[in-house]
């Protein structure tokens, strides 16, 4: 595949989730790479400072660099997709940005995911929206501080049906209401190719129009959520893409795994993988 200029890096909130977290950087090192990301793997939105530092700790002990985190996106298993729109939990959400840009800095992450939230049954989504700005520009200020950008998703439909921001154009704008509010320029799309697929969208198109935009990238096969090879996507011509309009970030591996997870990376050749201080 045309992936030498790019830069990849593995989750491990949804890779290697066959061992303990703890244990998952490490198995990251094993399987060749240097850059990992997270979704917020505390429970809560302001953890004990012992937890931060075991995680961090084994962290720095694998070897391995933390490039993206998530804020605290509420119960994902059970459906929660972001807090930072919903009235109830925006309380929580603030509570942990001061907790999240904190743990991205003491271990050099410099982009943060910031989950939209569900739309809430008897809530005008007028007001949705404006609590998501003041709350977006809140966290894009925090992560200005220590050098960090914002990143804002579009998800896929059929596995989120009340996430109300489902294509690149409308992640997009977003991400310009932001800038706008903050005036910092730190806020950017996060193009995850098989939420965009799943929803039908033209990758193509969304290459050529955003990329400049895009301040990450993350990748899984479609319909399935697999490795690449597993579904219908062309990586290697959209890497290609990647790679011809300017992309110089990183591409996050956010799938599935068919098989065990060090089984799923013989798309990817090893001296691919360890990539830190190349392009990005």
């Amino acid at each position: 595949m045309s992936a030498r200029d790019l830069r990849f890096d593995i989750n491990l909130s949804i890779l290697f989730t066959e061992l303990p977290l703890l244990e998952r950087p490490a198995a990251a090192a094993e399987a060749g790479f240097a850059e990992i990301e997270l979704w917020w793997p505390f429970g809560g939105p302001t953890p004990a400072d012992a937890e931060l530092d075991t995680l961090a700790r084994a962290i720095r002990d694998a070897g391995v660099d933390l490039v993206g985190l998530n804020f605290d996106a509420g119960d994902m298993p059970a459906g929660d997709r972001g807090l930072l729109s919903q009235p109830a939990e925006s309380a929580r959400f603030r509570d942990n940005i001061a907790a999240a840009t904190g743990f991205a800095e003491s271990l050099g992450c410099r982009a943060l995911n910031a989950l939209y939230g569900n739309r809430e049954d008897g809530v005008d989504p007028r007001v949705q929206d404006e609590l998501a700005l003041e709350n977006l520009a809140l966290a894009a200020r925090a992560a200005h501080g220590i050098g960090a950008i914002v990143l804002i998703e579009a998800l896929n439909t059929p596995e989120n049906a009340r996430y109300p921001l489902t294509t690149a154009a409308e992640a997009v704008a977003v991400v310009d209401k932001v800038n706008a509010e903050t005036g910092l320029g730190n806020a950017t799309f996060l193009c995850d190719l098989y939420h965009l697929d799943r929803n039908g969208e033209d990758l193509t198109a969304v290459i050529d129009t955003y990329a400049d935009r895009f301040g990450h990238v993350q990748i899984a096969d479609t319909p399935g959520r697999g490795q690449p090879g597993t579904g219908g996507l062309d990586f290697e011509d959209l890497f290609r893409r990647l790679v011809a309009a300017g992309y110089t970030g990183r591409v996050g591996l956010e799938y599935k795994p068919v098989g065990p997870s060090a089984d799923s990376f013989g798309w990817l050749p090893r001296e691919l993988r360890d990539t830190k201080g190349g392009a990005g």
